[in-house]
């Protein structure tokens, strides 16, 4: 990377993080329906104003996607996935300072969205414009792609990508997140598990009863705790027929990168005040868990009276928000029909299923050239090799957008290990993020470069 497109980096970064400054003010919830015109008509004058180009709403049926597309002196093509949704702000009350007041202390920007996901958005727009200070031309084709849906499960995205899939192409993908370890390594990961999430419901009387009812009047909060229980044993073994019956095999490649991955175990104890992790998992068995391993997972359970002193009640219905993290090989459809089936066989026909949102895992190979080139890069800007990860344990629609299409996909960015995502306090760091504007700067040099050796080979 040339010596200019640093020092341009450097001269400009009040602007860029004012740019991003500007972007956190914006409440855009999509869960909420708050702020998202405001931070569509935002993203779009950064594109006309300040990188002197065009960009087009993609309509969804919901919130559009942003997408522009520029030319570069090479034919190959970089993407960029990002989304300028954000989480709500609750619990409102355990913020030091406002959500939507972003607020700078101790090196590091505080402000809901700021690390998922709108500083890895503003840093690879803040990388165009270096790059397009100090050259006539980018070195590549890129296409930013702007979603406003992903934290409500990106459910008009899969139409959209039907609509657009030649739209979209590009020789590689990089995704939206990125965090660093405790002590400041970069994280490259090369791919998200699926998700399956769906609400369980089980109902009673058509009203809530005097709890004396409940000697003839079955209980629908007692028939859900009973039917969750069916669903994983003691060791975390999920209990659905079927459940594990698609899963991939690991590449050699892929256990290779799983026994080169660091996790700091003392550290995420420590920053998550625990003495241990899940049954007592350590080392190797550890990592291949929470990397290699679906879950089941109770995201939260109501019914009846849960306030302030008591209220003898039996409640007339209860719920159960469950999120099953998959791995690639397994269909999320697949295993919903398992689950009704399972819930079925065990005398729980009368409990309802409701799918809010649905996602196929994806993972990239180690070899593919963005990954190299990412790795190159990583290692240039912060001094030391990343540590690479094969799939992050979250979710996003990476699949549908990427290995669908046969796009290979890879993610670095921004954030760090206590960045606090969907979480009161959410922050990056300011020198992680002007490294972030270097990294996808340098990373659109590479990956050019990368891309012709290999044409050329071809050839």
């Amino acid at each position: 990377m040339s010596s200019d497109v640093l020092k341009v980096i450097e001269e400009n970064k009040e602007m860029y993080i004012r740019w991003l400054v500007d972007f956190c003010k914006i409440p855009s919830v999509a869960a909420q329906g708050r702020g998202m015109d405001e931070a569509v008509r935002y993203v779009e004058e950064l594109f006309s104003k300040e990188l002197k180009t065009s960009s087009e709403r993609l309509e969804t049926g919901g919130y559009p996607v942003v997408f522009s597309e520029m030319p570069g002196a090479s034919d190959g093509t970089v993407s960029f996935y990002n989304h300028y949704d954000v989480q709500p702000e609750d619990p409102v009350d355990l913020w030091e300072t406002p959500a939507f007041e972003p607020n700078v202390r101790n090196g590091k920007l505080y402000a809901r969205g700021v690390a998922d996901n709108k500083g890895n958005l503003i840093a690879r727009m803040a990388a165009v414009h270096a790059l397009q200070q100090v050259n006539k031309q980018l070195p590549m084709n890129v296409k930013f792609i702007f979603e406003g849906e992903e934290e409500i499960g990106s459910v008009h995205l899969p139409d959209l990508v039907d609509k657009y899939s030649e739209k979209l192409s590009s020789d590689g993908c990089v995704w939206e997140f990125g965090y660093r370890d405790p002590d400041g390594t970069v994280q490259l990961s090369l791919g998200v598990k699926g998700m399956l999430y769906v609400e369980l419901e089980a109902t009673g009387a058509t009203t809530d009863l005097h709890s004396a009812n409940a000697s003839i009047i079955e209980n629908p909060v007692w028939r859900l705790v009973w039917a969750l229980n069916t669903l994983k044993d003691e060791r975390e073994r999920v209990l659905i027929p079927g459940f594990y019956d698609d899963i991939q095999e690991i590449t050699e490649s892929e256990v290779e990168l799983l026994e080169s991955y660091r996790l700091d175990e003392k550290a995420t104890l420590e920053t998550l005040g625990l003495d241990r992790f899940l049954l007592d998992l350590k080392g190797k068995e550890l990592k291949h868990k929470h990397i290699f391993e679906p879950t089941c997972n109770i995201c939260g359970i109501d019914g009846g009276y849960t306030g302030e002193g008591s209220k003898t009640v039996l409640p007339a219905k209860a719920k159960a928000k469950i999120d099953f993290r998959l791995v690639p090989g397994q269909d999320p459809k697949k295993i919903l029909n398992a689950l009704r089936e399972h819930l079925d066989q065990h005398g729980f026909e009368d409990i309802t299923i409701h799918e809010w949102s649905s996602e196929v895992a994806a993972r990239s190979k180690p070899e593919e050239t963005l990954v190299q080139a990412m790795t190159s890069v990583t290692e240039k800007v912060s001094g030391k090799a990343p540590n690479i990860v094969p799939n992050t344990p979250g979710t996003g629609p990476m699949h549908v957008l990427c290995q669908a299409l046969g796009i290979p996909s890879a993610s670095f960015g921004v954030g760090n290990a206590t960045s606090n995502n969907h979480a009161p306090n959410e922050n990056i760091g300011i020198d992680d993020y002007i490294d972030g504007i270097k990294m996808a700067a340098m990373l659109i040099e590479e990956f050019s470069v990368r891309l012709s050796e290999e044409k050329s080979m071809v050839r």
